[in-house]
């Protein structure tokens, strides 16, 4: 039941606009997961950048299981095996972005679609621990000891996936 396990892996493009780009991004999530992509929203007004409340500004894929497995697998690859110490929060999830779709093995560079970067998010879980907080009856907090450390998740990426940290040095600072 302490087995610390990857919960979720979120893959996300911010075009920042709706239209063709915001289609070519769709496009690009789906030749990296394999799956259908979903469309956020604004959830703010901005007016410097011209966004409206609830205007398509971006795409998305959540991944579990093996798929999430598969899929950082990949990304891993793409960014060399190296993930940077200040990527993890306090709660042992990690963040990191991939600058070009293309870096991924065996993806070609299209014209029509351009150059495209995505965001890539994993959140980390203990295998029998975040139930308190999303039951329906007696719901609480999560407790500390339950929750998943810094440590833990880059002990798990080096393990799992053979992941570098790169920067102890700057995140001790």
């Amino acid at each position: 039941m302490e087995e610390v396990v990857i919960d979720k892996v979120v893959v996300n493009i911010g075009v920042g606009q709706a239209g063709d780009r915001l289609n070519k991004a769709v496009r690009v999530l789906e030749l990296v997961t394999g799956r259908k992509p979903v469309l956020t929203s604004s959830s703010s007004t901005v007016r410097d950048f011209n966004i409206r409340k609830g205007l398509t500004i971006g795409t998305k894929v959540t991944l579990r299981k093996n798929d999430a497995s598969e899929f950082l697998k990949r990304a891993f690859y793409a960014k060399g095996n190296r993930i940077t110490s200040y990527s993890f929060d306090k709660h042992g999830n990690a963040y990191f972005g991939i600058s070009d779709y293309t870096d991924f093995q065996g993806m070609k560079y299209d014209p029509e679609i351009g150059i495209f970067g995505m965001d890539v998010a994993i959140v980390m879980k203990r295998r029998g621990g975040y139930r308190v907080a999303r039951r329906r009856i007696g719901r609480k907090s999560v407790p500390g000891r339950i929750r998943v450390t810094r440590e833990e998740t880059i002990e798990y990426l080096k393990e799992k996936f053979g992941v570098t940290t790169v920067g102890e040095q700057l995140a001790q600072n």
